[in-house]
């Protein structure tokens, strides 16, 4: 319901919802209140709450946060730990973070070496 409320940009209900099924420890809830406050859709901006929900999803396994606390962690200048976001999310099957990590790879930029995971993830057998 609250991601239905939300495609319609009726924001208040869609925060009403997505906060109560975080509450249930709901993953998508978590990921989608991030986005909210991230954009400042029904609620006023706020990094910290856009953080603390990124972080619940990407700990539960949703790999669209995973990736997002990676951009994050990049634009704060911490490569490594930007990297090691992505390697999970790519592995998770986030085609977004796998593009990255290619550029990291091919570019030498980033934290991303022939001793991480990244061999396995961009290029499979």
């Amino acid at each position: 319901m609250g991601l239905c409320l939300n495609s319609e940009e009726n924001y208040d209900g869609a925060f009403e919802y997505l906060s109560k099924a975080a509450d249930l420890d709901d993953v998508e809830a978590h990921y989608q209140l991030s986005i909210m406050y991230q954009k400042g859709n029904g609620v006023e901006k706020d990094e910290q709450m856009e953080a603390y929900h990124l972080e619940v999803a990407a700990i539960a396994g949703h790999p669209k946060a995973r990736h997002n606390l990676g951009c994050i962690e990049g634009d704060n200048g911490r490569q490594q730990r930007a990297s090691k976001h992505l390697i999970i999310s790519a592995s998770l099957g986030d085609d977004l973070s796998l593009d990255e990590l290619k550029i990291e790879y091919a570019t030498g930029r980033g934290h991303v070496s022939k001793e991480d995971e990244a061999p396995r993830l961009l290029w499979p057998r």
